[in-house]
């Protein structure tokens, strides 16, 4: 692969998730963590082949991208039998150890037969609808459902199929039962599987396979606008479960002939047809019942952010006195929750502003909006419609706070607003403006397993063009060469990002050009924009040392000679997600930091509002130095991308540094050093 200049996004992305397998393979790691990483593997691959896989097939259709294509298709193969040996392998067997009788290859033991076939009756026959199929048969199979496929007999030999839906949208996946101290667990599946006698009495022989369709999850998305634009992207949302099928997972075993027929029958001829193992949704792994304490990970209590927070003091005042940053999830999310709900009660806050991109379901902070709205505060809310797979939940929370008197704002079509803000102003004080910008969603749900950092600051010039970027979001327009905002401090995506950016590079370039000290520290979750590429080219070409910590997504091709011999590229995978994205520019040795929500894709770039910002404060400024460059000695957790995609193991040597631990002792010992001054 060294040969291209870029490497394929999507395929860069399967090396990402091909990591998150190696976690799960990982002995070191505690069982239940291991199996965890199971379900977030499968899980991952379900979204997808909802979203990449219609992509990339499309473009092999087109004769654009055959490669692509087939090259997912053949690495996903390898990735799957991976994950099964894995399991068989692996993992169960040191569930076994454990006590636990995991049936994933041989269905349900004979010692529980008559408890299973009692659960059958009393909590699972009454939610199956078997259909026959037939080449007219009324029945669309639903995304992501398990089906069984029955092969039945009938005299004098009639053969039929029919579907029977495995119900895990009502019942759990997995039952436990106890006999002679051993736990047993068995799939839902295969309780029916027992048990289809009791549907198909006439039936002289049954065989059985385990089906599922995975269906696109792009949304017709419309142009429209007005205050009813939410009921009507609501009607796109039901529409999302009926798109085209983009995979058909088989069970091994299944007859040819009736595999095509359910193809002819289901419409399902422009799917992926695959070959899986016995069982799918394998994302169900994490509701496994049995968690013993000793698998998983020892228990890291966050601790607190910042010196002068504490319950006598405001909250407002200390931000007010010195910037603070909160770093989620090894320092505690209260402090973001207590700036909300501060602006809630605080008879001195006029208006507050905030961007909602991913609402936490059961959200306090948007229950603090909706009181600071009740307790008369001007509240403005932008709620972005198009938060792929949040939509919903974040309709839910736009209804409920607009019915209290929140103003509403959705970003118009084809634009996301996906920049992590909160602005609050207050009448009668120094320093009128308060704000919060972040690097991830203002999500109490995610912040205690992504890794986020949260800056509060009094900074008024900075947080009064934040007032002007609301302002204008606010007006629900695409900005173009009219909107001349002019950002000094925000790094703002379609209005000064993108140029910031390259001029911070080209310091760089020009200080090693000059025999200056150079370097770039930059930390993403995705890499893929063509033009920040070849600057980053063009730096290493010129000489500067360029380190890259870059999650999933990577297109940029590190260590070729002539192109890009002073990058390296680190991936991090462990018990939190990397979530931060962070830029770090030596400016002849004054460095200057950027935090921000924004990835270097396409679409962050050129379909987004993003914002970026600087870290002024020269002890903030530090401390984030500290953890990135932890991040960048790991030797336990991160792995190097070399210029072939593959994730190379770091050689272990002394000390062993785990960056996500080195993080958690160090901000706990400041807090506990804070406590005895």
């Amino acid at each position: 692969m060294a040969q291209f200049r870029y490497f394929n996004r999507d395929i860069s992305w399967l090396t990402f998730n091909g990591r998150v397998l190696q976690e799960a393979a990982n002995e070191v790691v505690p069982l239940m963590e291991r199996i965890r990483f199971l379900s977030i593997y499968s899980s991952n691959l379900d979204e997808f082949y909802r979203v990449r896989m219609p992509y990339l097939k499309k473009k092999s259709i087109q004769d654009q991208d055959e490669d692509a294509y087939s090259k997912a298709g053949e690495i996903i193969d390898r990735q799957q039998n991976a994950f099964g040996q894995i399991l068989r392998e692996s993992v169960i067997p040191e569930l076994a150890n454990l006590g636990v009788n995991f049936c994933y290859k041989d269905g349900v033991p004979g010692s529980i037969l008559g408890a299973v076939n009692q659960y059958f009756f009393a909590q699972v026959a009454g939610f199956l609808q078997p259909v026959f199929l037939t080449k007219n048969a009324p029945f669309f199979p639903e995304n992501n459902q398990l089906y069984l496929v029955a092969i039945l007999r009938f005299p004098p030999d009639e053969e039929h199929v029919a579907l029977v839906n495995i119900p895990t949208g009502n019942l759990n996946r997995f039952l436990k039962i106890t006999r002679d101290k051993q736990d047993h667990i068995v799939f839902l599946e295969d309780i029916i599987k027992h048990n289809l006698k009791s549907l198909f009495p006439e039936a002289i022989e049954i065989q059985s396979f385990n089906i599922k369709i995975t269906r696109d999850a792009e949304l017709d998305m419309m142009d429209e606008d007005g205050d009813d634009v939410a009921e009507k992207f609501e009607k796109q949302l039901n529409k999302r479960e009926l798109g085209y099928a983009t995979r058909l997972l088989y069970e091994p075993g299944l007859p040819l002939r009736h595999l095509q027929n359910i193809i002819v029958s289901l419409d399902l001829k422009s799917a992926s047809v695959v070959q899986g193992g016995r069982y799918h949704n394998l994302k169900d792994l994490a509701s496994l019942p049995v968690s013993p304490p000793a698998q998983t990970y020892p228990a890291w209590p966050p601790a607190t952010a910042g010196a002068n927070v504490n319950e006598n003091t405001s909250l407002f005042d200390t931000i007010t006195s010195e910037d603070l940053m909160v770093h989620a999830p090894y320092q505690s999310y209260d402090t973001i929750l207590r700036f909300f709900n501060e602006a809630a009660i605080n008879p001195l806050v006029e208006e507050v502003y905030t961007t909602m991109y991913r609402v936490a379901h059961d959200s306090k902070i948007a229950f603090a909006l909706i009181s600071a709205a009740k307790n008369g505060k001007k509240v403005t809310v932008l709620v972005e419609l198009k938060a792929r797979f949040d939509e919903a939940n974040n309709i839910r929370w736009a209804k409920k706070m607009k019915s209290a008197g929140v103003k509403i704002v959705h970003s118009v079509n084809a634009l996301k607003v996906h920049a992590k803000l909160a602005l609050v102003k207050r009448k009668h004080a120094a320093a009128p403006y308060l704000g919060l910008l972040a690097t991830g969603n203002l999500n109490e749900g995610t912040a205690k397993f992504y890794t986020d950092h949260i800056l509060l600051s009094a900074h008024q010039p900075m947080l009064a063009e934040a007032e002007t970027l609301f302002r204008f979001l606010s007006k629900k327009k695409k900005p173009d060469s009219s909107d001349l905002i002019a950002f000094q401090h925000l790094l703002v995506a379609q209005f000064n990002l993108l140029g910031k950016f390259l001029q911070l590079l080209d310091r760089e370039i020009a200080n090693v050009r000059n025999g200056l000290p150079a370097g770039i520290t930059i930390k993403l979750n995705n890499l893929e924009e063509e033009v920040l590429i070849n600057k980053l080219y063009e730096a290493s070409n010129a000489g500067v040392k360029i380190n890259l910590i870059v999650r999933s997504i990577c297109r940029i091709v590190p260590g070729v000679a002539g192109q890009s011999e002073n990058i390296t590229v680190k991936r991090i995978v462990d018990r939190f997600l990397e979530h931060g994205r962070i830029f770090i520019f030596h400016n002849n040795g004054q460095p200057e930091v950027f935090m921000g929500s924004a990835d270097w894709m396409n679409r962050n770039i050129y379909r987004r509002i993003e914002v970026c910002f600087p870290i002024y404060n020269p002890k903030l400024k530090e401390r984030l130095t500290e953890i990135i460059e932890l991040q960048w000695q790991d030797n336990v957790q991160a792995v190097f991308i070399d210029s072939e995609l593959n994730n190379v193991a770091i050689a272990k040597s002394q000390p062993l540094i785990r960056s996500q631990e080195a993080i958690y002792r160090l901000l706990s010992q400041e807090t506990a050093d804070l406590k005895t001054i």
